[in-house]
């Protein structure tokens, strides 16, 4: 494989999980916290959060399929590669590590985006006619937990990818 094909895909695969794992970093643990001590129980405290993730999933399905996409030709490049379902190395294990992590960051992402993006936007939508949305807040604690728990996914990516790269 040229080395400039091989080259332009880790740029592009290292700047998809940049854009993925860092965005949920900056989500969980910048901003998430300021919006929450800045505008306390302020209403505009959903809307912005709200408005946060309309911007970033885009952003973060992009860069799904980008890895996807890049790291087909990087397995396809790498030496150690021997053929789909062949675990037979360290490397092979820690890259199936890897996409079981990888697995699970795309489940919870689909449950956030079908199943509780949704569910806020309906309490949205009760708030803003005046009317009572009992389920909000427990909402927005299920959508910090799968966050959390993606983002945790998301170090384990980088941990397997790591020790990938040693071997």
């Amino acid at each position: 494989m040229s080395p400039w094909v091989l080259a332009t895909s880790y740029f592009f695969h290292l700047a998809a999980t940049v854009l993925w794992i860092g965005g949920l970093v900056v989500q969980a643990m910048v901003v998430w916290p300021a919006v929450r001590q800045t505008l306390g129980s302020d209403p505009q405290q959903a809307v912005l959060l709200r408005e946060i993730r309309r911007r970033f999933t885009p952003l973060a399905n992009l860069s799904l399929v980008v890895l996807v996409i890049t790291g087909l030709i990087q397995t396809s490049g790498d030496p150690n590669y021997n053929g789909l379902l062949v675990f037979d190395s360290d490397w092979s294990r820690a890259i199936l590590l890897k996409h079981i992590a990888i697995l699970g960051m795309v489940i919870v992402g689909v449950v956030l985006q079908w199943g509780v993006a949704p569910a806020q936007e309906r309490m949205a939508l009760l708030q803003a006619r005046g009317k009572e949305a009992p389920d909000a807040e427990s909402l927005d604690r299920r959508e910090r937990r799968l966050t959390l728990i993606n983002l945790g996914l998301g170090v384990l990516v980088l941990v397997f990818t790591a020790f990938a790269t040693a071997l």
